[in-house]
């Protein structure tokens, strides 16, 4: 049975270090005198997957994600139909809207893997950014590539077709983990993708888990991909690149040859 952790695990006084919040981009290039007087004020979590997160949290505490991987999704409570708002990686941040207008966020938080995480009280984060303008140098380009991801996603509903959508969700999941399999002189042609399933690809999509299914066989046949439970192994990355039908080089996305 799943439980609630925003009642117990993320309330745990676990100690953190230095190391560990320069492991967050968002703090890494931070002089080693401020990341010492933040790392004083993060709590470090750990959530599983299949656990429940109270998304009342938000409202709470700013977290940064530092391992794992976290589906971030909303659901129509008539027809059960989620969608997918965010993926967040090691690097990660959330709840930026949170953050900045201090409303609930009624979103599912859906650890996809173990995740660590740190954590800090969201008026001390507001009290950084408008403090220490080292860190808010720091945290706008990220703000900026969030916004680009997002404007990003919203055009490519409206703008492609399915098989252009999931070729670039897969390719920028690949980009996010950095995650290779096969020899040191294949490593530009395998990437192996964890943990997706085709629901979460459809959700991710904005498609159905059919349609998702049907796709993905279709490039296994084609020799472009192999295809084990939620395990997708990239075989042909240069066809892949060529269905996402990438123009211009865009956030987290390689750029079709031409």
């Amino acid at each position: 049975m799943s439980k609630d952790l925003s009642q117990d695990v993320m309330y745990l006084p676990q100690k953190t270090n230095p190391s560990l919040v320069k492991q967050a981009d968002l703090f890494a290039d931070l002089p080693l005198k401020l990341i010492e007087d933040f790392q004083q004020e993060f709590q470090l979590s750990e959530w599983h997957k299949g656990d429940y997160i109270n998304a009342d949290i938000l409202t709470q505490r700013f977290f940064v994600v530092i391992d794992g991987s976290v589906e971030m999704k909303q659901s129509n409570p008539e027809t059960g139909r989620e969608a997918t708002l965010d993926m967040l990686y090691a690097g990660d941040c959330f709840d930026l809207i949170v953050l900045f207008d201090d409303k609930p966020h009624p979103v599912i938080i859906s650890p996809l893997t173990t995740v660590k995480l740190l954590s800090v009280k969201l008026a001390t984060m507001r009290h950084w950014l408008w403090t220490y303008p080292e860190f808010n140098k720091q945290f706008m380009p990220y703000l900026a590539k969030k916004m680009r991801e997002k404007e990003q996603q919203a055009s490519s509903l409206v703008l492609h077709d399915v098989t252009t959508r999931l070729s670039r969700i897969i390719l920028e999941h690949i980009n996010k983990i950095k995650t290779y399999t096969g020899t040191l002189a294949q490593e530009h042609q395998h990437h192996l993708v964890n943990g997706l399933t085709d629901e979460t690809l459809a959700r991710m999509t904005g498609s159905v888990r059919q349609v998702i299914n049907k796709q993905l066989q279709h490039w296994k046949k084609a020799g472009i991909i192999d295809k084990k439970r939620n395990q997708l192994i990239i075989k042909d990355l240069e066809a892949l690149e060529a269905a996402a039908k990438y123009t211009e080089k865009l956030a987290n996305a390689p750029l079709v040859k031409t």
